[in-house]
């Protein structure tokens, strides 16, 4: 259903995104993403690494990284998918969030919420919002 190709919006070393193989249908499960969960206090040396822009939010007490594909989805304030916690499984689940057309870039909001316009930790410009 999905691949990981070189992205215009990765303005990162890597340039990478997750791309849909095929069509995606709105409310579609695209990827559940493991995690690697630990608590807050540990996230000081985490942002001593490349790791720190790739953390997520993992709730009140900890944060983790998501194995799989998904710390590789580039953020976007218009997004085409979005992600639940779903602590009991310990994965981030990836939902579209519109219809996903075979090819197209699969892009979520790093704020959580698909309408959160609040500023990002990077000063990157997102293509989508022009």
């Amino acid at each position: 259903m999905i691949e990981i190709k070189t992205s215009k919006l990765s303005n990162g070393e890597f340039n990478r995104g997750v791309f849909a193989i095929r069509d995606i249908k709105k409310g579609e499960l695209i990827h559940e993403a493991p995690v690697i969960a630990y608590p807050n206090e540990e996230h000081v040396f985490i942002e001593k690494t490349l790791l720190a822009d790739y953390a997520f939010e993992y709730g009140i007490n900890h944060s983790a990284i998501l194995l799989g594909y998904g710390m590789l989805f580039n953020h976007s304030y218009t997004p085409n998918a979005t992600y639940d916690i779903n602590f009991e499984n310990h994965t981030f689940d990836f939902f579209a969030y519109t219809d996903i057309k075979a090819g197209e870039e699969i892009l979520i909001n790093y704020n959580g919420a698909v309408d959160n316009n609040d500023p990002l930790w990077f000063n990157k410009t997102d293509e989508n919002d022009k």
